[in-house]
């Protein structure tokens, strides 16, 4: 049986700064100038990325449209906030039960991700596009962001690092 573990030391997979394990896979030679970004990016950029038991993906948002791909483990849970409306969207196999192969999250929308039942590991890929840059990657502090959205207070205290 493959382990979280086999996946981080076969991917070469590091501690990801929003939590869990990353590697930067492919990152286009191309680069576009785009409008609301500072400087020019990757035209588009991939990851994989794996959460393992209660680690998360701590909430944040990005500049892009980021595209999740499920490639084994568990259940995913993507927690979306966007336009003041919160969805937690499934990404596994059981598609009968609401589960998706894939989910794209909304440039400028607030997500995080976490292993559904907190046992066993996720393996997924991320495609941003135009290609991810820290310089548009933001943490939520909760102080700042339950004041946006104060109806959800104990899921921004469990997925926020402040």
């Amino acid at each position: 049986m493959l382990t979280a573990e086999y996946y981080i030391e076969q991917l070469n997979l590091l501690p990801h700064p929003e939590g869990g394990y990353y590697k930067e896979m492919y990152r286009s030679g191309e680069q576009i100038l785009v409008q609301g970004f500072d400087g020019v990016r990757s035209v588009l950029t991939s990851i994989y990325f794996l959460l393992k038991n209660n680690e998360k993906s701590h909430l944040h948002r990005i500049k892009s449209d980021e595209q999740w791909f499920y490639h084994g483990g568990t259940v995913l849970e993507i927690i979306i906030l966007h336009e003041n409306k919160l969805s937690i969207k499934l990404l596994g196999t059981n598609i009968e039960k609401g589960e998706s192969l894939h989910i794209t999250v909304p440039a400028g929308a607030w997500f995080g991700s976490r292993v559904k039942d907190q046992a066993g590991f996720v393996l997924v890929s991320c495609v941003v596009a135009p290609g991810f840059d820290f310089g548009d990657f933001e943490l939520a502090l909760y102080k700042k962001i339950s004041r946006e959205f104060p109806a959800y207070d104990s899921l921004l205290k469990e997925m926020c690092i402040e």
